[in-house]
């Protein structure tokens, strides 16, 4: 039985990933991590929420098949008198520092480093995602010479005005998506969100989304809406079997 045990550790090291997240902001941040578990039950060795201070880098193990994981950045945030998803001015979730294990997802706008590691094809599948709005610039860095996908613009200080969120200070602290900010005002039917009668590819272009093109322009190795796979430069795979570690990097 103790060569069993021995060789159970063995092999759960040899199938972890191993995942560091950077604050290269000149700022503390609040990252948090979120899994769904309607997806897959494996989750990383870590806790689901912390503080980081600027320049500060954390690092834990990733279980190999990690499946439908998220992490994003949090700003501006006071848990003491507030533990809820509005503890934070962007990106906050229910649960407070650590964010809970059902429906802890992060408030929008928030920008998301997203996972399903060996997915179908033999292939771990990641990207960075502006479907639901921008808070920091991110990026995802696989440690194998796979693409980096990344927003590494602010895109806070150009944002339009109807998708500004704004802190307590009056300063731009998120640009939210046509979709979440509701442009064309029916969320359940909308080309912004690509739902009701727009809810293929076909009936959701990009052309049809309220400020794709600013976006994506600012940020063009990111995912920006429903349907973004058709640019090509959205959702990145890297071969399971070269197991590759990632580095989250916030203002890269």
């Amino acid at each position: 039985m103790k060569s069993f045990a021995v060789l159970s550790v063995l092999v759960a090291a040899a199938t972890a990933r191993t995942f560091t997240v950077k604050n290269n902001c000149a700022f503390t941040i609040w990252p948090g991590m979120y899994t769904d578990l309607n997806a897959g039950t494996a989750v990383p060795d870590h806790a689901t929420g912390w503080e980081q201070a600027a320049g500060d880098e954390v690092q834990f193990d990733v279980p190999d098949n990690w499946t439908a994981g998220r992490i994003w950045g949090r700003t501006n945030c006071d848990f003491s008198t507030n533990p809820g998803p509005l503890s934070c001015e962007t990106g906050g979730c229910n649960g407070g520092l650590e964010c809970a294990t059902d429906a802890g997802t992060g408030v929008p706008p928030a920008s998301v480093a997203e996972w399903t590691l060996s997915a179908e094809g033999d292939s771990d599948w990641y990207d960075v995602s502006l479907v639901d709005g921008f808070n920091l610039p991110v990026s995802v860095t696989p440690s194998t010479d796979c693409q980096v996908a990344s927003c590494p613009t602010d895109l806070n200080p150009d944002c339009p005005a109807e998708l500004q969120l704004t802190g307590a200070d009056g300063s731009i602290v998120g640009c939210k998506s046509a979709c979440f900010a509701n442009l064309d005002g029916n969320q359940q039917d909308s080309g912004n969100c690509c739902s009701g009668s727009h809810s293929t590819a076909d009936t959701c272009p990009p052309s049809g989304v309220q400020y794709y093109d600013y976006f994506k322009n600012g940020c063009k190795n990111s995912y920006v809406y429903a349907y973004d796979e058709s640019s090509e430069t959205a959702l990145w795979t890297c071969p399971t079997g070269s197991a590759a570690d990632y580095t989250v990097t916030f203002c890269p």
